[in-house]
């Protein structure tokens, strides 16, 4: 998921452990609601196989922006326009990948650096239903309290199956102190600068299996990717999803990827 070391108090490594990503390695939207059709028109559906879905945002005509422990094989599909999930809708652009491009430290013990990129085989025809999310220009951390919002078509409750339709929920940014506590994820794995946490004080709301990739929105600005929770507690206020935090060095890195294929 992150140049590539994050220097850590020696106690703090003694508390990092292995957090186990639910099964299909994705994460999805507890709470919240159906978004009007078409109305996010640079959400990704990825359809990685048969049974497991992740999501991503168009960031330019032929460039997704996903985590990277959502793992994509020749067979998988990337769904442009779409609404439902199962349905064959007109607005949807199917596309194959051309080429996956995971950050060169991501870690999926610690989750550092849960970025990718992904190159279509071809543009995207950019219309009302499909549109790119534009990065931000400048990678600024988001101050606690702040409502953001997330997208996605993963499951509406732990037991549940993946939403049949795209769902978004509003979540409220904690502070890192807070999100590293005993009460919530006690340094395992470690929520640092490049993270964001976000949940509900109540709990209820949560992105969950199925969203990972999905892009977190505060303001109206592109801040986050949706990386991980604890596995069979979405919607748990004690165990809020995480996003990896659209950082400068991350927007630099997402750059200079995308103009080295360019040459």
């Amino acid at each position: 998921m992150r140049n590539c070391y994050v220097l850590l108090a020696p106690f703090l490594l003694t508390v990092i452990f292995l957090l186990l990503i639910p099964e299909g390695g994705c994460v999805r939207i507890i709470g919240g609601n159906e978004v009007i059709p078409h109305s996010r028109p640079y959400m990704v559906l990825l359809k990685l196989n048969k049974e497991d879905i992740c999501a991503g945002a168009l960031i330019e005509e032929n460039w997704v922006l996903t985590a990277a422990h959502c793992v994509l094989n020749r067979n998988s599909q990337v769904i442009l326009g779409a609404h439902s999930r199962i349905k064959n809708e007109p607005e949807k652009q199917i596309m194959s990948i051309k080429r996956v491009f995971s950050h060169p430290c991501y870690d999926p013990s610690t989750f550092e650096n849960d970025l990718q990129l992904l190159q279509l085989n071809k543009k995207a025809i950019i219309n009302k239903n499909v549109a790119t999310l534009q990065l931000p220009k400048k990678g600024d951390d988001i101050e606690p309290e702040t409502i953001c919002q997330v997208a996605g078509w993963g499951v509406i409750s732990n037991k549940s199956p993946p939403s049949n339709t795209l769902r978004e929920v509003n979540v409220t940014i904690i502070d890192r102190k807070t999100c590293n506590d005993p009460q919530h994820y006690n340094f395992n794995p470690v929520i640092g600068m490049n993270m964001i946490c976000a949940g509900s004080p109540h709990g209820g709301k949560d992105s969950c299996n199925g969203d990972s990739g999905s892009p977190l929105l505060c303001k109206g600005h592109f801040r986050g990717i949706t990386s991980f929770g604890s596995k069979g507690r979405c919607g748990d206020p004690r165990a809020p999803g995480v996003y990896i935090r659209l950082s400068q060095k991350y927007l630099s890195w997402i750059i200079k990827t995308m103009k080295g294929q360019f040459r």
